[in-house]
């Protein structure tokens, strides 16, 4: 195929899109640029499906967009190493491609907010870029925002100075080694401030706290990380049960991977 060459299968796009940078934020944590057509599509909280630039790895990585650049077609994308396929991603550099599916999911609803309005944002370790790109889009609006971050420790802190320019930054550490010790729970407990609007993203624990604390919250949303195989919602292997339904499930590939809280069983 034409290194610019690009097709739909159904509302599924593939590109070849080239690297712009790439570099280490912090241990085994890397943002990546990306640059093509496809970036004029994308919202905040969806996920590109990025194929392995090896033939041994078969299946795509599921990788959330950060932030998103329409003037000059570029996105930002950070992954942390978890395997061998990701452990290839980080050994791109300017001027290489990648075969792109995207940009995929359903996203974060950001509709009826404006200066009057104040949203929290919550994420967790690599569950924050998509939070980025969330306070990037509600503060040109007048949206105040107030973001809550955790990490295991000070080497694991990312984007804290990136979301700062958008509003309060408050950042927890498990070992109290950066920031507060503890969980989000700490900071978010203490929080007296209603909300007309919640973002997350986050590991499991995580999302379990924030599903309960704001479960009949009315735009409360959870962004779920899961392994995905087609990543088409055709193989329901990251399918999430529905409350009060032994029949009805999601998936989060193609249902979400944003849902509103108390929408599905965590």
């Amino acid at each position: 195929m034409n290194p610019t060459c690009k097709k739909r299968m159904g509302a599924i796009r593939l590109e070849t899109m080239k690297v712009v940078a790439q570099e280490e934020i912090a241990p085994a944590i890397f943002e990546l640029v990306l640059e093509g057509e496809m970036v004029e599509a994308m919202r905040a909280g969806q996920f590109l499906h990025l194929r392995v630039p090896d033939d041994a790895h078969l299946l795509r990585r599921p990788i959330s967009i950060s932030s998103i650049d329409k003037v000059n077609k570029q996105c930002h994308l950070i992954y942390r190493i978890e395997g061998a396929g990701t452990a290839i991603f980080s050994t791109l550099s300017q001027g290489d491609t990648l075969d792109v599916m995207g940009p995929q999911g359903n996203g974060f609803d950001l509709s009826d907010l404006d200066e009057q309005s104040q949203i929290l944002l919550v994420g967790g370790g690599i569950g924050v870029p998509p939070l980025l790109e969330v306070a990037k889009e509600l503060h040109a609006r007048g949206v105040k925002v107030v973001t809550v971050l955790g990490f295991a420790n000070k080497d694991a802190v990312i984007l804290e100075t990136e979301l700062a320019q958008y509003g309060q930054v408050f950042v927890t550490t498990d070992d109290g080694s950066y920031g507060i010790k503890g969980n989000v729970s700490v900071v978010i407990k203490d929080l007296d401030n209603q909300f007309d609007a919640v973002y997350s993203c986050g590991a499991p624990g995580m999302m379990k706290y924030i599903n309960q604390t704001f479960y009949d919250h009315p735009r409360a949303y959870l962004s779920l990380e899961s392994r995905m195989a087609c990543g088409m919602g055709a193989c329901y292997a990251c399918v999430l049960k529905v409350p009060e339904s032994e029949t009805v499930s999601q998936r989060v590939c193609e249902d979400g991977p944003v849902f509103r809280t108390g929408t599905v069983v965590l």
